[in-house]
C-alpha cells in the first residue's frame, strides 16, 4: 500500500514529503545484479530495525522491462518484507541522484540528506572484505532516530550502473 501511495506521488513536487515519521529511504536494487542480491539480509535487517522508529523504507527497481511479477517474484527470492516499486522511467533515480545497484538515498522531509553506500564491504568491483567497517547508511540512520538531521553527504557506491534511458 505504501509502495502504491509513494508511486502515486512520484508526479507530484512534493515526493517524499509526507511519508516517514523521520525519514524516507530509498534502496535502489537490481534483480540481476549480484552485489545487490548480496546486500539482501542487511537491507532487511536495517528495515526491520529503524522501520518501527518512524522510517519508511522503499526498494526501487530501476530496470527497465521488469514485471510486476518479476519483481515481487525477486523480493520472495531474496526474503524481503520490505515494500518496492518498479522505476522504469527513473523518476526516483533522478530524485535521488542514484547511480548504481544497491544504493541508499535518505530524505528527511522531502530533502535528500544521503546518497551513496551500505556500507565499505565492496571496496571495488571483485573485491570485497568478509565484513565491513563502516556501516554509512546505519550510522544516518541511527543519527536521525537519535534527533540529529546530519548535513546532506554523499559516498560512492559500488555496484551495477543504473542505465541511461534514451
Amino acid at each position: 500500500m505504501f509502495a502504491l501511495a509513494l508511486a502515486a506521488l512520484s508526479q507530484q513536487a512534493g515526493i517524499l514529503a509526507s511519508h516517514g515519521e523521520k525519514a524516507t529511504v530509498l534502496l535502489f536494487i537490481r534483480s540481476d545484479c549480484p552485489i545487490s542480491n548480496r546486500y539482501a539480509p542487511e537491507l532487511e535487517r536495517l528495515y526491520k530495525k529503524y522501520s518501527p522508529l518512524g522510517i519508511d523504507f522503499l526498494l526501487v527497481y530501476p530496470e527497465a522491462g521488469l514485471t510486476e511479477a518479476a519483481m515481487k517474484q525477486h523480493s520472495r527470492d531474496y526474503g524481503y518484507s520490505i515494500p518496492s516499486v518498479l522505476d522504469p522511467h527513473h523518476e526516483y533515480v533522478a530524485r535521488a541522484k542514484a547511480r548504481v545497484t544497491p544504493e541508499a538515498a535518505v530524505f528527511i522531509h522531502g530533502e535528500l540528506a544521503y546518497v551513496g553506500r551500505i556500507d565499505d564491504r565492496y571496496v571495488d568491483l571483485g573485491k570485497a572484505r568478509a565484513q565491513p567497517s563502516q556501516h554509512e547508511l546505519e550510522d544516518e540512520l541511527s543519527a536521525i532516530c537519535s534527533g540529529r538531521v546530519p548535513p546532506f553527504h554523499e559516498t560512492r557506491s559500488v555496484g551495477c550502473v543504473i542505465e541511461d534511458l534514451k
